[in-house]
């Protein structure tokens, strides 16, 4: 079988990077060759986004690709939704383009609705309202007299003008389209008449294409600029939760997802829009997906809380690494202080932490003043949230939802979102980490006769013990509940020093059956203990170790 390779960039509103991804006999291989930070724009009391800064983060990628000497078979784009670039008739920017925290679209839901009322605009669109859609910053454009709205030729979104810097052709790919709420999901088009509304016209618009679409080559500059040489660039699912959730490895279509970054996403896949008069209500959302299907979602503001609180804490002088993050919201009492991720407050404020403090203060409670309390407020805060979402999910679903998957985030969320499933999120759930393939996993696991962690040790614990396999580590390695899931000599072993490794190492292959059995009591365990709630300690100590777990494996 063929082997391709494919050069993926994937833009968060913080944060992207590029990532270098093999396909081999059905196997998908990836890893991050370059990461760079996407930070908002103020000029003039207006926020933007460095759409150049983009641009030149994506050649440093495609020349790190080139330098490793591989051929490149495809590259692919996605970004955060809803904001766009206006060009020109020339096929120039017309500046950078605005950003949705930009206050401007403050107030405008409300106008709108005047010209075309909200429940009109759900039944057309079936997307949830928040001030920053599409929709409302052309309106709001068109109502403080842009400019660059007016002498637009082409709108492109943000996925869609990158491309566009790099083949010199416009597309309007449908995932990223359908962030708008302009986009009609039961006819799959543009909306004209809430376009006009908005102070736009349809015509300003490429023509949809469906993911998979072969936009074109690398422009001749580019190929020799970058070395690449003409490589198609791929209209890939350009909303980064819509290429997410296509990677979801799910059994059957009984599952819901939470998509975890600065926004969280957390939402099933249905073929057909859900909308409805619960689902207006609930102010739920009808993205695209991937070969037709939708994604029935609702919108929570994520990690962006902490995001900046660590700026922050930056700027004075103290900066904080995942693992330590993890470590102080453990250290520090729970449910102290919640607050409602979404609330409008958060959207921009000048200070977070004054934000979250001030929340605090008006709801009459306990006011976090350490940096421990504002990071245990927001993960509880979050966590309870995620809970909330679910249990409206399930309400308007139109299956029973039988698991939920984590996705998205950065390398640095990969322990915190491992954290926020402490909370009861659902009765069956799945954690993705480094291994991507379950089969490969089980596999794995089930060959061996125990897992050996003479480092550090953490949620593979829990793996290890799930698929019926001791687990095996230095008694300093691992702390609070995961350690109080190893009973010593029953479902596994906690050794002292490194000495006695070698001696436990020849008591397992004299006596295979003593670990078999230790393998089945770890089973009995596991079924019988570990449920969301009691995972609560257990991942608190251990998510720091997650991303650094180095296995030894015995079979």
């Amino acid at each position: 079988m063929q082997t391709y390779t494919f050069l993926a960039f994937d833009l968060g509103a913080t944060s992207g990077r590029s990532l270098l991804a093999t396909l081999d006999n059905g196997k998908l291989d990836t890893r991050e060759l370059t990461r760079f930070p996407n930070n908002l724009l103020p000029v003039n009391g207006k926020v933007h986004w460095n759409i150049f800064g983009l641009y030149e983060a994506l050649l440093n990628g495609m020349k790190a690709a080139a330098a490793e000497g591989v051929h490149v078979d495809a590259i692919g784009i996605d970004t955060w939704g809803v904001d766009f670039v206006y060009v020109g008739k020339d096929g120039s920017f017309l500046g950078c383009p605005r950003a949705y925290r930009d206050p401007y679209t403050e107030g405008k839901q409300a106008a709108f609705f005047k010209v075309v009322p909200r429940k009109e605009v759900y039944d057309l669109t079936g997307i949830q309202f928040m001030n920053f859609n599409s929709l409302f910053q052309l309106y709001a454009a068109h109502t403080e007299g842009s400019a660059a709205l007016a002498a637009a030729d082409k709108i492109l979104f943000m996925p869609d003008a990158l491309s566009y810097l790099l083949t010199g052709k416009m597309v309007c790919e449908y995932t990223i389209a359908s962030t708008s709420q302009f986009l009609n999901p039961k006819t799959k088009q543009l909306d004209a008449n809430l376009l006009k509304a908005a102070g736009a016209s349809i015509e300003q618009f490429p023509a949809l294409v469906n993911p998979g679409t072969i936009i074109g080559p690398l422009t001749d500059e580019l190929a020799a600029e970058t070395g690449l040489g003409k490589v198609p660039v791929i209209a890939v699912a350009g909303h980064d939760t819509g290429s997410a959730i296509a990677a979801v490895p799910a059994e059957n279509e009984r599952f819901a997802y939470l998509s975890s970054g600065t926004w969280s996403l957390m939402g099933i896949e249905v073929v057909d829009p859900i909308i409805n008069e619960a689902s207006f209500d609930m102010n739920f959302t009808n993205e695209g997906g991937v070969e037709g299907t939708t994604r029935f979602l609702k919108n929570i503001t994520g990690m962006w809380l902490l995001e900046q609180c660590r700026k922050e804490w930056e700027k004075e002088g103290t900066s904080y690494d995942y693992p330590t993050i993890v470590k102080m919201a453990s250290s520090s009492v729970g449910f102290q202080s919640l607050v409602d991720p979404d609330h409008p407050s958060f959207a921009n404020p000048k200070s977070m932490t004054a934000a979250l403090a001030d929340y605090c203060r008006q709801t009459g409670q306990v006011v976090p003043t350490t940096h421990a309390a504002l990071i245990r407020c927001i993960f509880d805060s979050l966590a309870l949230k995620y809970k909330y979402v679910l249990g409206k999910l399930q309400h308007v679903a139109p299956f029973a939802i039988e698991r939920l998957h984590i996705i998205g985030g950065g390398k640095e969320y990969d322990d915190v979102k491992d954290w926020t499933v402490s909370h009861k999120l659902h009765d069956s759930i799945v954690l993705h980490g480094p291994i991507y393939d379950e089969d490969q996993l089980a596999s794995f696991f089930l060959r061996s006769l125990a897992c050996i962690s003479p480092g550090q040790a953490g949620l593979s614990v829990l793996k290890s013990m799930g698929y019926g396999t001791p687990f095996i580590t230095m008694q300093n390695a691992i702390t609070g509940g995961e350690r109080l899931n190893i009973q010593n000599g029953v479902n596994g072993v906690l050794y002292h020093q490194d000495s006695v490794l070698e001696a436990i190492l020849v008591d397992i292959s004299e006596n295979r059956q003593k670990y078999i059995d230790m393998g089945q009591r770890a089973r009995e365990y596991f079924i019988n203990f570990r449920t969301p709630s009691h995972m609560v300690d257990g991942l608190l100590s251990a998510i720091q170790y997650c991303t650094k777990d180095k296995k030894c494996h015995v079979h």
